[in-house]
This record gives structure tokens, C-alpha cells and sequence, in this order.
């Protein structure tokens, strides 16, 4: 999913493709942490 806007900003310089990817970037970190952290309750019950 990244790959796409990482290309076009790539290919063309186009600053708001390179938003549009750091905005993916945050969102999947930002999932990721939550889904690490749900785990450790998980395990801490």
C-alpha cells in the first residue's frame, strides 16, 4: 500500500504523494502498537 505513493513521489516529486505515504506509515504504526498492546492484556489477565 505504500509502494504506490512512495512511486509517484518518486517519479514525479510530487510532495503530496510523500504526505499521503507518511500518513500510511503512521496509521499502520499506530495499529500496530495498539494490536502489541491489546496483547499484552491480554496476557496480563
Amino acid at each position: 500500500m505504500i509502494d504506490v505513493p512512495w512511486k509517484i513521489f518518486s517519479q514525479t516529486g510530487d510532495i503530496e504523494a510523500y504526505l499521503l505515504m507518511k500518513e500510511i506509515e503512521e496509521s499502520f504504526e499506530l495499529n500496530e502498537n495498539k494490536d502489541h498492546e491489546d496483547e499484552l492484556e491480554d496476557t496480563h489477565l
